[in-house]
């Protein structure tokens, strides 16, 4: 029940951030993205920065303590060679971040301004993570090593 609601808070606090910072309108996403076009819009950049500190501090804070708060070990996971399958969802992910405007996070948090158009690219973003399953012949990667 703890993780439940620690976890409930925290999707409600990312949700209010992505809405309050304006990261769940995907012309301002697109307009970060055009450098070239002349409608640059730096907000996602001050984003961006913006959070750098406050993760810093998370970060600090976690090498601190022995456990996480609520459950029994932190999972981080090793830092990994940058791989051709990594570079390809890469890629993959900037494509459909830079056509929709939407990445995960804000498609979840834009359901509640904007549910059709949000509906769509959740249903299509589920669509694959079905179809990566179905494809992926590697299975699930390893569980993250302990702290």
């Amino acid at each position: 029940m703890k993780r439940a609601l620690i976890a409930g808070l925290a999707g409600l606090l990312f949700g209010a951030g992505l809405t309050l910072s304006g990261m769940v309108d995907p012309v301002r996403v697109r307009g970060f993205l055009d450098l070239f076009g002349g409608a640059w819009d730096p907000t996602l950049g001050f984003v961006m920065i913006g959070a750098i500190l406050p993760m810093a501090i998370a970060w600090r804070i976690r090498l601190r303590l022995l456990q996480p708060l609520a459950g029994d070990r932190f999972n981080v996971p090793e830092t990994a060679a940058i791989t051709p399958r990594l570079l390809i969802g890469a890629v993959l992910f900037g494509i459909g971040w830079g056509i929709a405007g939407l990445c995960p996070g804000p498609a979840i948090a834009d359901l509640a301004l904007r549910p059709v158009p949000a509906a769509i690219f959740v249903a299509a973003m589920i669509i694959g993570f079905g179809l990566h399953r179905l494809v992926d012949r590697k299975g699930p990667p390893p569980a993250p090593a302990g702290r």
